[in-house]
């Protein structure tokens, strides 16, 4: 197979396009600094807390919907040993957006944090909370990874364009215009790209499906042909696994800082709620393409193809089966503009990963630990060091292994069992604190390793009930575990923290071996209440008389 030149020069132009809005943005992002002397920081973060409504939407749809989630689904359903109902991203996202919406929103954006992290600073103290930033960061650089992969894997099929320069290209693109913008560029840009993701992908589906290789997808649904049929089945003793899941995707993805920078950046938290309960609905739309072109990949006889046999999944390239339907299955020009679609979906999930990252860092680590005093120019230096260290260090991670699924799933299960139980505790919690948190996350973080992970070839020290060989011949816990290791951690914390607080507040052990000082913090928070109560009901008085005196 020759290179593809119109192919690459149709990239090309792809690039330019978003390298183009992204200095445009990042010009914006400067005026504004002009205009907010000394809040440069929060204007490179958070794009000053004034993203527009319609942008909103765009930027947290688009950083949900990236490389991973197009892949990842057209992957599930054409695995015969899994099927549609396994591909399961755009559902349990509609979850994550109406519980955002509903429960995290409002304490989020009333306090006017600027980073997911900053309650547990407030709450636990640096020490701590630097532990808990670590999965965090992780699970970005595993988010760098996953998009990249994605794309490496599309460009190679189509364009036989090397692998290694796919992933280096995009990579760069997309950190030199976070670098450049900030969130505004990020969010400008993921525009342009939700845009380009939504036509290319509908663009793509009537080739794929009226293509002559395959069969009507409704006749291979549910009857085995050249494959086990596409929807697939979930079993009795498959449920626990199926649920397990769908909660990791559902509840995993509200421990991520890329959601919060969004509800952050909203001039309201009514704008940031509208953000996110219109983001699910255009999140279910944008999964359903990916659903078919896995469905028609499971209906084709390969035999009668340009890539004949081995089919793909015994190739070991389920990973790569929309681009490589798109090169078999559609006209050359038809494939290209699903290049289209999954570059689009790349950049816009890793620059979201990109300046989550590096907010964490610069503003929690950085500017609150070791440069309390650090200039605005100092801070700008910061974020944008951050933003190149985890660029390098998820390209680096693509080398390691092909599956989108693997790094998918190992980035969101870190976020469900280790942070989601915390940041419940620390937002919703008056009983949490130091001591339960820090054992909570021990207990996550063991109980984690010892049950295992056959995507990374780690075996179970510990066997959940039902933990057998799957039907890949590895052993797998069936049991939904990561629910359990959760579930444990939250009362862990609850109970912790409970115990500790009647043991130091009653005086049975010394307040010198207080080491989180929870015993001040307890008073000083309920006094911060009391202030905040007086404040408000002072407020409310005068708003009473003033309205009095205009009805009068």
């Amino acid at each position: 197979m020759a290179l593809d030149i119109p192919g690459l020069v149709v990239m090309a132009v792809f690039y330019m396009v978003i390298l183009a809005t992204g200095i445009w943005a990042s010009m914006r992002s400067r005026k504004e600094e002009k205009k907010c002397i000394g809040d440069g920081m929060e204007i490179t973060l958070l794009a000053g807390r004034n993203i527009n409504l319609l942008v909103g939407i765009f930027t947290l749809t688009a950083t949900w919907v990236g490389g991973g989630f197009i892949l990842g689904i057209a992957e599930a359903t054409y695995n015969p040993t899994l099927g549609a109902v396994w591909a399961l991203m755009p559902v349990p996202y509609v979850l994550t957006f109406f519980l955002g919406g509903f429960f995290f929103a409002k304490p989020m954006r009333e306090n006017k944090y600027v980073t997911m992290m900053d309650p547990f600073q407030q709450k636990y103290g640096n020490v701590l909370s630097s532990a808990l930033i670590f999965p965090a960061l992780v699970a970005d650089v595993l988010w760098v990874a996953r998009t990249l992969v994605s794309l490496g894997g599309t460009m190679s099929v189509i364009l036989d364009l090397p692998y290694v320069y796919s992933i280096i290209i995009s990579s760069v693109v997309a950190m030199v215009y976070t670098l450049l913008g900030g969130l505004y560029s990020v969010a400008y840009t993921d525009v342009i790209q939700l845009i380009l993701i939504f036509v290319s992908l509908w663009v793509c589906v009537p080739f794929l499906l009226t293509n002559p290789h395959s069969l009507d997808i409704s006749l291979t649904a549910y009857n085995e042909t050249f494959q086990a049929p596409w929807v697939g089945t979930v079993e009795l003793d498959e449920a626990g696994k199926w649920f397990d899941d769908f909660m990791l995707l559902a509840l995993g993805g509200l421990a991520y800082q890329a959601f919060y920078q969004r509800i952050l950046s909203a001039s309201s938290y009514t704008q940031a709620q509208v953000t996110c309960f219109a983001s699910s609905a255009v999140c279910l739309v944008l999964g359903i393409p990916s659903v078919l072109v896995g469905a028609v990949a499971a209906s084709t006889d390969w035999n009668s193809t340009a890539y004949g046999l081995p089919t793909p999944y015994e190739n070991n390239q389920a990973g790569s089966i929309l681009p490589i339907a798109l090169q078999y299955l559609t006209p050359a020009y038809i494939s290209v503009i699903g290049i289209g679609a999954v570059a689009a979906a790349v950049m816009s999930s890793m620059d979201s990963a990109l300046l989550s990252s590096a907010s964490l860092f610069s503003s929690n680590i950085y500017k609150n630990i070791f440069r309390k005093q650090a200039s605005d120019n100092e801070m700008q230096w910061v974020i944008r060091i951050s933003v190149v260290v985890v660029g390098l260090a998820g390209t680096g991670l693509t080398f390691l292994d092909n599956s989108v699924l693997v790094f998918w799933l190992v980035g969101v299960d870190m976020s469900y069992t280790i942070m989601f139980p915390q940041l419940v505790c620390v937002l919703f919690s008056k009983v949490s604190n130091g001591y339960g948190a820090s054992v909570g996350y021990i207990l996550a973080f063991v109980l984690r390793v010892l049950s295992g992970e056959p995507l990374i070839g780690l075996p179970p020290a510990i066997r959940f009930p039902g933990c057998r060989l799957d039907k890949e011949g590895k052993l797998t816990q069936f049991f939904p575990f990561r629910t359990t290791i959760m579930i444990t951690s939250l009362l862990s914390i609850l109970l912790v923290s409970w115990l500790t607080s009647i043991i130091f507040n009653k005086g049975l052990l010394s307040d010198k071996w207080d080491v989180f000082d929870i015993k001040r913090k307890q008073i000083k928070t309920a006094r911060a209440t009391d202030i905040k109560t007086d404040h408000t009901s002072e407020e409310s008085s005068q708003g009473k008389q003033l309205l009095d005196t205009t009805s009068c």
